[in-house]
């Protein structure tokens, strides 16, 4: 009797190519996202005096957080591999970590994440062609 030949699965394949990596800043190598998980948003500041708060403002504290879309600072942990807690910035749009940075360090400067939109062009304009590099500037 010959024996039965199963089909290759090419859909475990195509999970492979569009799993999420993420990239531990404490074991400096990208994992697939299952490796990790979301402990929420970064930089929150604790109040030094819990006891004098309201009940509401400690309420705000404890679950209310931004969710802008766009551009987030989240708190992340490598649960199946060192274990550490590390910062990430993340587009909340296309799902795409722009940087990661080790827990304490300082927030990174967000401007240099944001895209400048181009400058509208008149109907019936074309648009001005980026010179080439190293070509000098024509003098008027």
């Amino acid at each position: 009797m010959k024996p039965l030949l199963r089909p290759l699965r090419t859909d475990i394949q195509e999970t492979r190519q569009t799993m999420l990596l993420i990239k531990c800043p404490y074991c400096d190598e990208e994992r697939p996202e299952l490796e990790f998980r979301n402990a929420g948003e970064a930089h929150l500041v604790r109040s030094s005096s819990i006891v004098e708060q309201s009940d509401d403002d400690f309420a705000a504290f404890l679950y209310f957080r931004q969710n802008p879309k766009g551009l987030q600072f989240e708190r992340w942990r490598h649960i199946h591999g060192c274990g550490r807690f590390f910062n990430a910035v993340r587009d909340s749009v296309s799902d795409k970590f722009l940087t990661v940075y080790k827990a304490g360090e300082p927030r990174p400067n967000v401007e240099q994440f944001v895209v400048q939109p181009a400058a509208p062009v008149e109907p019936g304009e074309e648009p001005q062609a980026k010179p080439a590099r190293g070509a000098k500037k024509a003098e008027v």
